[in-house]
């Protein structure tokens, strides 16, 4: 499987609101940088808690409204385009490093400006 079909299936896994699904294509050890660059997730455990407050990470009314990944040497990105109650129209950033087939690391780029508008 191509690491792009493993990060597609978390997204699918993410909108169908499977969390324990999601979580499995990442290594125990995996980091999790979120919007701002200091907030850093150490561990499954501690992402996979994290989603239960999926709801209040996320802008109020976000949605994605398109999706591309572009895959290269052990790691993919994909470009968000999404929407909130506030933002009629944008776009965001995520890289996911891998070792082997499994995720080790999840960084977030947004403008984080436009992002704290959003709430």
């Amino acid at each position: 499987m191509s690491l792009t079909n493993i990060v597609q299936r978390g997204w699918d896994a993410l909108g169908a609101g499977d969390f324990d699904g999601l979580v499995t294509d990442y290594i125990e050890e995996m980091i999790f940088i979120m919007p701002g660059q200091t907030d850093v997730l150490k561990g499954r455990r501690a992402f996979r808690e994290a989603l239960n407050s999926l709801g209040t990470i996320l802008p109020p009314g976000f949605e994605i409204t398109g999706l591309r990944n572009i895959e290269g040497d052990n790691e993919v990105v994909s470009i968000v385009e999404w929407k909130s109650s506030k933002i009629t129209a944008s776009q965001l950033s995520v890289l996911f490093r891998f070792d082997g087939d499994k995720i080790y690391e999840e960084h977030w780029f947004i403008d984080t400006e436009q992002w704290k508008s959003a709430f």
